[in-house]
């Protein structure tokens, strides 16, 4: 049975993605970038302006020179192209609120140090000095939520090339979003409601097991995949697409696309049993 692309839990639309897929942030080697990408702030509610603005004479010492003098000229947040509140930002891309700890914040030149961002904000609370720590839609990255009125919200999962190292490490630690973002998903929406999010997945996982499964077992599609890997060097590949072929491969066969049929159809047996 296909996992249907849209979910709902307590009159919340979520994409199924969010249960399917896995993410883990991975600080050390992003270094916050998600701070600084983009074109537009963090989405903030006004709820969140009026809680950011009681704390802004605590943070003001820790913002940049920059910041400050937007801050100074159109407040803590702005209407972006769609209408939406967002956070200010510095030079068209990082949130006011983003602050490099190195000393140099422009684009990597020759001997000099990769920038590594924080929220200001986010350090205030962790510090004690504030009681606010940031717009839940940061915390709730990478969900993206949509009002579309009515009382209707969705809920997407929101995928960007900045966040590839989370992505990994999410996989390596086989932690879908919706378990790793469980703190701000019960902040937004409460226990009960994500103890029906869990209810829900429990009901998608197997199904997604047998799904992979069959894709992963496919023994047509596996032998046109062992083909390329086998003459991968003599098929005019460049660098990167040479360790896609070899990843793509190698995640075959750890999926147990190698084995024989009795092999496989235990596996099957302990991944669905592993999904329940």
């Amino acid at each position: 049975m296909k996992i249907p692309p849209i979910l709902e839990v307590s009159g919340v639309l979520i994409s199924s993605e969010i249960i399917t897929e896995c993410f883990c942030c991975d600080y050390e080697k992003c270094k916050g970038i998600c701070c600084v990408e983009g074109d537009a702030g963090a989405p903030v509610t006004l709820d969140e302006i009026a809680a950011i603005e009681d704390t802004l004479d605590t943070v003001w010492p820790d913002l940049s020179a920059s910041a400050q003098s937007v801050i100074d000229k159109q407040g803590v947040a702005y209407a972006d192209r769609d209408g939406d509140m967002v956070t200010s930002i510095v030079r068209g891309r990082e949130c006011v609120f983003a602050r490099s700890l190195t000393p140099d914040p422009s684009p990597k030149g020759e001997g000099s140090q990769e920038p590594c961002w924080l929220c200001m904000l986010e350090r205030a609370y962790r510090n004690g000095k504030t009681h606010f720590c940031k717009p839940i839609s940061c915390s709730l990255y990478p969900i993206r939520e949509k009002n579309f009125g009515n009382g209707l919200i969705g809920l997407n999962y929101h995928r960007w090339t900045v966040c590839k190292d989370a992505v990994e490490k999410g996989k390596a630690l086989g932690l879908p979003v919706y378990k790793f973002l469980k703190e701000p998903l019960i902040r937004r929406f409460g226990e009960q409601w994500y103890d029906e999010l869990l209810a829900l997945a429990e009901e998608v996982m197997p199904m997604l097991s047998k799904h992979g499964d069959a894709i992963a077992m496919n023994p047509k599609l596996f032998e046109r995949i062992d083909y390329v890997y086998q003459h991968r060097n003599e098929m005019g590949l460049d660098d990167q697409q040479i360790r896609v072929v070899e990843k793509y491969h190698e995640d075959f066969v750890r999926s147990g696309a190698a084995l024989d049929a009795d092999k496989q159809a235990e596996l099957s047996q302990i991944n669905e049993q592993l999904s329940t």
